[in-house]
């Protein structure tokens, strides 16, 4: 283990976790594989949705950037829609070997993910005709989204938070 930043940064989290998000570990013995659940910010179609989103941690963090997944299939400019390995894979720009901080916290990195929700980013877009209909016609994006929501992300749908 690199560094000693993530037991007390996932301590931090738990005791006192941000607004919609709970961190937890996959499985108590690898402090490097989390579970994030998010709750899909208010004045987006994402709202109501409930997701969850995988975090590993590489050996060497906080010196390389963790990788975040989506868990739950997600229509969004963003976060891939491929077939496994690569689905749910998201594009932030904090997390890029280029960008990456060692000083990033994780909760910078959630929050960052969350308002990614909230204001996709069409110019850096993993899913190109999704961001294409982003800014062509946001009321179908929207309308779309909100479907997927209901499909995969609410309490409601059948196999919640399963691709």
């Amino acid at each position: 283990m690199s560094g000693q930043k993530h037991p007390k940064e996932l301590r931090d989290l738990t005791a006192s976790p941000l607004t919609g998000i709970t961190v937890a570990l996959t499985d108590e013995s690898d402090l490097f594989k989390w579970v994030v659940t998010m709750e899909g910010p208010a004045g987006s179609p994402y709202a109501g949705g409930v997701f969850t989103l995988n975090i590993t941690l590489p050996p060497t963090y906080p010196f390389k950037a963790p990788t975040v997944t989506f868990a739950t299939k997600i229509y969004h400019p963003n976060i891939s829609n491929d077939n496994p390995p690569n689905s749910g894979t998201m594009c932030l720009g904090m997390l890029k070997d280029s960008e990456w901080k060692p000083s990033t916290k994780m909760s910078a990195v959630l929050e960052f993910a969350r308002q990614l929700l909230k204001e996709p980013n069409p110019d850096d877009a993993v899913e190109a005709k999704i961001a294409e209909q982003y800014r062509d016609d946001r009321a179908a994006y929207e309308r779309e989204a909100k479907e997927w929501v209901k499909r995969y992300a609410s309490n409601s749908s059948p196999g919640n938070n399963k691709k």
